[in-house]
Parts: C-alpha cells; sequence; structure tokens
C-alpha cells in the first residue's frame, strides 16, 4: 500500500460521517457468536479463524488427517516455507526475486506457501513452481493501472464502497486462475501434502482470516473456482480504494454475509501461528529438524524519509504510512520468534536502501520493471539472505541507521567463565 492509496483512505475516513446517508445495503453480517458454524453454501469448511482455539484446533487437525490419509506426515523429510507479504505494485520486487532463484538453481520446492494482499497474487504461481515463472514476469512488468482498477469518479466512489473498480484486476485473476490451474493446486495438495494459505481481514469482526485454498480447490466446483479468484481478491482489496468482497455463508438455513479486506489491513505477512505449532507438538506431529523459512518482504525496512506537507491530509497520510511500516516490521520479529520457538531456519528478503528508482503512480510499469530486474539480478546471483529481523540484537543508534549490512551479523556468543 503506497501513498495515492493511504491518501484515498484519509479522505474517506475524514468524511464518513457525511457518507452515512449512501450506506449501500447488504446482507446481514455473521454474528460474532457464530463465526465458527458459518458456512459457505455447499462448501465444507475451509477457512482458519486464527485468532481463536477453536480456529487453530481446526487447522492443526486438517494438518493431521492429510497426514493420515496420505501415510505419512506433511513435514516428513526437508521442508521449505515461503511467506510473501503485501506491497502493492512493490510485489514486483518478491516476482523478480522468484524467477532470479529459479535461473540461479538452488530455488526449493516449497511444502507451505502463504500470502497477503501483493503476496496473496503471487502465492499460486510460487506455490505451483517454476512452470509459472513467465506469468509473474507478465504480471509484475507489463500491466499497467488501468490492468489493475478504473476510477469510478469522485461522486460514485465517495458514495459507494470504495475510490475504484477492481474488475480488471479480477478479470485478470481469472485469466490465469482457471480450472486447470485450480486441478494442480488440488493434486499437490490431496497427493503429496502442500499447503497453501491466504490471508484476508473479515473486517466485521476485525480478524485475520486463514483460507486453505489447496482444500477448496479440491472441490472441483465452478463455484470453488469462483471462491478460490474471489480470495484473492479480497487478500488485495485496500480498504477504502477497492471494494471489499463480499462471501455469503449459511447459519442453520438463514443467509448471512462477511465483508473482507486486503490481509494487510491485521498483518503484512505471516508464516503460520506459534499456537499452530504448539498445538500440532502437543498430537505428536512428527517434524524434520531441516526446515527452513523464506519470508519475502515487498517493501523497504530502512526509513522512507521525506518532507511532510503541514496539512491535515499530508499528515495523516504519512502517519498511517509509517504504521504500516511498523506493523511489518513486527510481523517480521514476531515471525523470528515462532521460528526460534519452532527450531525453524529464519531467511528475510527485503527492497534494499540501494533501489532508488522513482515511484510515479500506483502499479508505474516502468518502476515494477525496474524492481523486477533489481530483485532478479540478486537472486540470479544468489541472495544474501537475512538471518535476523531488522535491528536485531543493535543498539538504538545503529537501528535507526537501518545499515543492511549490519543485519546479517550473529549474535556474540556470551563467555563462560
Amino acid at each position: 500500500m503506497r501513498s495515492p492509496f493511504i491518501r484515498y483512505a484519509v479522505f474517506i475516513l475524514s468524511t464518513l460521517a457525511l457518507s452515512a446517508c449512501g450506506t449501500l445495503e447488504r446482507k446481514a453480517a455473521v454474528p460474532a457468536s457464530d463465526l465458527t458454524r458459518a458456512q459457505i453454501a455447499g462448501m465444507q469448511s475451509s477457512r482458519y479463524l486464527i485468532a481463536t482455539s477453536a480456529g487453530i484446533n481446526s487447522f492443526v487437525d486438517d494438518v493431521n488427517q492429510l497426514n493420515k490419509r496420505l501415510g505419512k506426515t506433511v513435514l516428513d523429510g526437508k521442508s521449505n516455507y515461503l511467506s510473501l507479504s503485501g506491497g502493492g505494485d512493490n510485489g514486483a520486487f518478491g516476482a523478480g526475486l522468484l524467477v532470479g532463484w529459479t535461473e540461479q538453481g538452488t530455488r526449493p520446492e516449497f511444502n507451505l506457501v502463504t500470502g497477503i494482499s501483493t503476496g496473496a497474487l503471487i502465492a499460486p504461481f510460487a506455490y505451483l513452481g517454476k512452470d509459472y515463472d513467465p506469468v509473474l514476469t507478465e504480471v509484475y512488468t507489463k500491466v499497467k493501472p488501468s490492468d489493475i482498477f478504473k476510477s469510478r469518479g469522485f461522486l460514485s466512489g465517495f458514495f459507494g464502497d470504495g475510490l475504484a473498480d477492481t474488475s480488471p484486476l479480477f478479470q485478470l485473476i481469472s485469466k490465469y486462475v482457471t480450472a486447470d490451474f485450480l486441478k494442480k493446486v488440488a493434486h499437490e495438495y490431496n497427493n503429496r501434502g502442500r499447503w497453501l494459505l491466504i490471508g484476508t481481514t473479515n473486517i466485521d469482526a476485525g480478524t485475520p482470516v486463514i483460507w486453505n485454498m489447496g482444500q477448496i480447490a479440491s472441490i472441483g466446483t465452478p463455484e470453488s473456482l469462483e471462491l478460490f479468484r474471489k480470495i484473492l481478491l479480497a487478500s488485495a482489496s485496500i480498504p477504502a480504494a477497492f471494494p471489499p468482497v463480499m462471501f455469503d455463508f449459511m447459519i442453520d438455513g438463514k443467509e448471512f454475509q462477511e465483508m473482507h479486506v486486503d490481509g494487510g489491513a491485521t498483518t503484512q505477512v505471516f508464516l503460520y501461528p506459534g499456537a499452530a505449532a504448539n498445538r500440532a507438538k502437543e498430537i505428536g506431529v512428527k517434524r524434520n529438524t531441516n526446515r527452513q523459512a523464506y519470508i519475502i518482504r515487498n517493501a523497504r525496512l530502512d526509513v522512507d524519509w521525506q518532507q511532510t506537507e503541514r496539512r491535515t491530509l499530508s499528515i495523516a497520510g504519512r502517519a498511517i504510512s509509517q504504521l504500516i511500516q511498523s506493523q511489518g516490521l513486527g510481523d517480521l520479529y514476531r515471525i523470528y520468534n515462532i521460528t526460534q520457538d519452532d527450531r525453524v531456519g529464519f531467511n528475510l528478503a527485503y527492497i534494499g536502501a540501494d533501489f532508488t528508482f522513482p515511484h510515479v503512480e500506483e502499479f508505474d510499469t516502468k518502476y515494477m520493471q525496474a524492481l523486477y530486474d533489481y530483485a532478479y539480478q540478486r537472486a540470479r546471483k544468489g541472495y544474501d539472505w537475512s538471518k535476523y529481523p531488522p535491528g536485531y540484537r543493535k543498539s538504538i543508534e545503529e537501528d535507526t541507521t537501518m545499515q543492511p549490512e549490519l543485519l546479517n551479523t550473529k549474535p556474540t556468543p556470551k563467555k563462560t567463565k
């Protein structure tokens, strides 16, 4: 999410009272007490409410059941995990890194792929492997703003549910996510125990939701294909800038709806809940000692200095931008703590301070091409993954400089007497 969309969001929030009279109709929201019981009509449960114990248990139970059905544990053997963050058109970084990694020759097959926002759009193709590198290259070096959204105009956007119409993005998703594509996802999930998880935000409940895309793909109906596509769209639907995605649910024969928006509204990047790892240990899920997590943060981690105009919207927009960056840094520390507790290797990639190509507008094709090539060239030579989150074990003075070369510094071992 970058400054133009942030300004739109601030504008909408600042005039919310005026727009109340133009509220769009919707079905009743799923009551808080029934969130775990709500089901999409005709489909088995395929989402995890990870903010609840029931959601964690459901996730781990599904892992355990898949293990038993396959006659082995999903985590047997060498395991590699990939987490793709949000970042709008900065997703070109993740796309370029993956393609360059393929060219370098050491890109592994991932047992688990997770995605948020623009990372959700990359995740299915990263999950299916190098055969889909041309899709990542096409989408992140050729698209224009008109391929992602179209403006609704001031009045329509102001009194609607988003300033832009994302039907072009849904068409782009539908172009590549076909029935045959879902068959491949289903095969990897059902026959090889590989997981693809996408995060959205249930804005009614104010909670994160993780969707089991392999399970959805396995249903194999036109409705499941539509749901798969809608989840990807929802994960990338920036609140206020883009319309939310509505999902219909049934409870005791009655119809309800959930409103979902960008997964980045609750987290910028995720691996798996720490509580799920603890639960897996409790029920005896066996895991290999050789496990590596690769986190691609489609954003810069250094401070983006700029002189802020002394105007209300400028100040508010700048503050929101910094809140998002802080959230992203916090998410990296959360993942690091999970990997350390769970004995998983931590590997972090991000946009370095040395990338200075000007960013003119959202989904600026030239900017995306430059960023894609920046990541591609670094990965092709062998990407130098950071082994710690930014600022780890550094003084406050060092932390504020965000010196990239210090991020790989190993902790100094304590001397023993």
